[in-house]
């Protein structure tokens, strides 16, 4: 949605019925409006509402403005509010006292319904930068933790992931099984077919491993060609069953370059814990690259479990 034509979420707190009906005819025509009549109501409408502003009279009966601002500003962390403060004190003291309370503007009382309107205006070209920045912020962290070739999570997100689950699984004492993925002989597609259709095996192969991964496990790719499949709350003599479904589909799955179709396998060794004390993640992870490598030397294009 373009952020000019959105309309912007105001809550109102003020005890007085008169300048809630003032704010009312100033705002009301361009943006969404909630009236709380005291601190407590304000901030139960806030934790409901999440507003985009807020517009705080510095009196009410039982939470000053400035110790609802300074709500905002401590239980709240995660969201952003624009607050302007509305007070008929003019003292400088008090305005430097409502800015360092958190605080963003203040407009004194009785106000130019023009100045409130424009008050707002800014607040909410601050609030939709900050929004913007926000979402910048999320797609550079999405960035950071997704490979670009495949569109899988990347090394930095397993090893994030994997120290969480790790702990969880030793907490809760749920199995959890590390499933390493190597395709078999893949420099000689390169340097049959070309870097291109290396890669367009690799996103291949990506794809069948996201379509047999449950949205409570994960998978990724470690670098090259080797990928990851982490599976929890799945005992031994189940594991095998999603593994072998990727192996035999991505053995028959076919590649087609320049009129010449091919097919390839893949390699896999499983490693797994269930216990009280979680490994260290390299152990793991070390167990099933042995078992990674028993499967190649036994013929490749198998499933070889570690050693207990």
């Amino acid at each position: 949605m373009d952020q000019s034509s959105r309309r912007v979420k105001i809550l109102v707190a003020d005890d007085s019925p008169i300048y809630r009906k003032l704010v009312e005819q100033a705002l009301s025509q361009e943006h969404a409006l909630v009236f709380a009549t005291n601190g407590r109501q304000a901030i139960d409408l806030f934790r409901e509402h999440l507003p985009d502003l807020v517009i705080t009279d510095w009196t009410m009966p039982d939470i000053s403005g400035i110790e609802f601002c300074q709500r905002i500003r401590c239980d709240f962390r995660q969201v952003y509010a624009y607050v302007i403060l509305l007070s008929s004190n003019t003292d400088k003291e008090e305005v430097i006292e409502g800015l360092a309370a958190g605080a963003d503007d203040y407009v004194t009382k009785p106000f130019h319904t023009g100045e409130l309107q424009a008050r707002v205006r800014v607040g909410r070209r601050i609030v939709d930068l900050h929004n913007q920045v926000q979402a910048k912020n999320r797609q550079l962290e999405e960035m950071t933790l997704t490979d670009p070739l495949t569109g899988l999570p990347n090394r930095r997100a397993i090893d994030i992931w994997a120290s969480r689950q790790l702990r969880a699984a030793a907490r809760h004492q749920f199995p959890i099984w590390l499933v390493m993925a190597d395709l078999d002989h893949f420099k000689s597609i390169n340097d049959t077919h070309g870097h291109d259709t290396g890669d367009t095996v690799l996103r291949g192969f990506a794809e069948v491993l996201k379509a047999n991964t449950r949205q409570s496990n994960f998978c990724a790719r470690l670098g090259g060609e080797e990928f990851l499949l982490a599976v929890t709350h799945t005992e031994k003599e189940n594991i095998k069953i999603p593994v072998e479904r990727i192996r035999k589909q991505i053995e028959t799955k076919r590649f087609t370059v320049a009129g010449q179709t091919f097919s390839v396998t893949a390699s896999f060794g499983i490693a797994g814990f269930c216990g009280t004390v979680a490994p260290d993640f390299s152990d793991l992870m070390s167990r099933a690259d042995a078992a990674l490598y028993a499967a190649k030397h036994q013929g490749r294009n198998r499933i070889e479990f570690a050693m207990e």
